[in-house]
């Protein structure tokens, strides 16, 4: 968690003029009462239906992007169902396993916000909850402690070359590219958790 905070402190520094604040108070409200359920009810979740579960959503979520990226029809949902639905599962997925990528990542597909956009968006909404998960983390959880917090600190600089790099990567990836490779990246994730 200290390590994804870096990186969210970077991202929403340097992507904070593509903030698309409509977006972001949509899905956060939904994402924060996700989290509650899933501090409430992740205890309760073995390893092997986490990892089957994770994996087999995240693989329907990459579905429904292909689907949505190709077809002929561009609208975008607007239904209040949608975000709600998209931000309880970011919210919940992301307390048991930061797994709220595949989610928030088929609400800004199917909205087709530009690259900078999906990037300043998400970047702010991942800040914004993983620093309301630390407290659950510190003293529901205990995931967080003196040990963890100095393993990750030793890990920063690693954190913010790999900052840098993607800095440079994403200026030279082209809107509709950046897209297949959000898929692409998604896709993979999934099928990783699969041999976890």
């Amino acid at each position: 968690m200290p390590l994804l905070l870096v990186g969210d402190i970077f991202a929403i520094i340097y992507y904070k003029r593509h903030l698309q604040k409509k977006h972001l108070f949509k899905l956060l409200p939904w994402m924060i009462i996700g989290v509650l359920i899933g501090v409430a009810g992740g205890t309760y979740i073995s390893e092997r239906v986490f990892k089957y579960g994770m994996a087999s959503i995240i693989l329907f979520s990459v579905a429904l992007m292909y689907y949505w990226e190709n077809k002929k029809d561009k609208t975008v949902p607007t239904h209040w169902t949608f975000g709600s639905s998209m931000g309880l599962l970011a919210g919940f997925t992301t307390m048991i396993g930061n797994l709220a990528g595949a989610f928030s990542n088929i609400y800004f597909f199917a909205l087709r916000l530009p690259k900078n956009n999906f990037i300043g968006t998400a970047a702010w909404l991942f800040f914004l909850i993983n620093a309301f998960k630390v407290p659950f983390h510190i003293w529901s959880w205990e995931t967080i402690n003196k040990s963890s917090v100095i393993i990750s600190l030793k890990l920063v600089p690693f954190v913010i070359i790999g900052l840098v790099m993607g800095v440079f990567l994403v200026q030279k990836i082209e809107n509709e590219h950046y897209r297949k490779l959000i898929l692409l990246f998604t896709a993979i994730g999934g099928i990783a958790i699969l041999f976890n």
